[in-house]
């Protein structure tokens, strides 16, 4: 990958210092799960804009954070130079071009087993919290899904009967995946990989791959335009129908 297809050092620390800042507003949100949802909004069915997911993905919390406008511009260009990345990564054409090659470099921390007990002595987590939230992966996740459960009219439900429905649910379970712990995730392995034993980077590399596959399927299934429905005008001579009793004309036809 590319380095134009990277976010730089100081891009991914503006945005820790962006989600730090956040979450002293009450917004429970970290650099990993922005990324997530991030993800999911760029691998949907269509164009989000700022003014729609900013509200979604921080509740009121970015107005009251950064209330200043000028704090405002420079946490939204914090925010935008990730979005961009992504974009680029998650770019169809290229992503068509080599198809089985990995071009979403997620942002995800990588816990080991001293991390998890730090965060259990410290009383941040339990130990069944630390366990699920602090694997590779898993909060990336939660946000990719938070993001699908705010858009869910862009991430319909298939009929898992059919042969497309079955691949679109594998896509998004690849996903979910990473979420999963323990027995859940054993069960998850052995039904979709029989056979097989994955690490937690190829279960990455699985998440990764669905989202590019979810991008080229939006591709071949955007969303429908909405239905204008367009009344249509009297005529110059009839009554105009604000009730005035003129003629259209000599009224609001004027």
């Amino acid at each position: 990958m590319s380095d134009t297809m990277q976010s730089s050092e100081a891009e991914i620390e503006a945005l820790e210092r962006l989600c730090e800042q956040l979450s002293g507003f009450g917004a429970d949100v970290s650099l990993e799960w922005v990324d997530g949802f991030m993800s999911a909004l760029l691998a949907g069915r269509r164009a989000v804009e700022p003014a729609e997911w900013l509200p979604a993905m921080f509740g009121d919390a970015f107005e009251r954070a950064f209330a200043d406008p000028q704090a405002a511009t420079t946490a939204l260009s914090a925010l935008m130079a990730r979005w961009n990345v992504l974009a680029q990564q998650l770019d169809p054409a290229e992503i068509l071009d080599e198809p089985d090659g990995m071009r979403l470099g997620p942002l995800m921390i990588t816990y080991d087993d001293a991390a998890r007990r730090e965060a259990v002595e410290a009383g941040i987590l339990t130990q069944e919290e630390a366990e699920v939230a602090l694997q590779t992966g898993a909060l990336w996740a939660e946000g990719f899904r938070s993001a699908v459960e705010a858009f869910v009219d862009d991430w319909p439900q298939l009929d898992t009967d059919s042969e497309e429905g079955r691949w679109y649910d594998d896509c998004l379970m690849r996903v979910f995946a990473l979420m999963l712990e323990g027995a859940d995730l054993a069960e998850y392995v052995q039904t979709s990989y029989p056979g097989e034993e994955l690490t937690r980077d190829q279960l990455v590399d699985e998440a990764c791959f669905a989202v590019q596959d979810l991008r080229l399927y939006w591709l071949d299934h955007p969303a429908k335009p909405s239905t204008r429905r367009v009344e249509a005008a009297p005529g110059r001579n009839d009554p105009c129908p604000c009730g005035s009793g003129r003629k259209y004309k000599r009224c609001h036809g004027a």
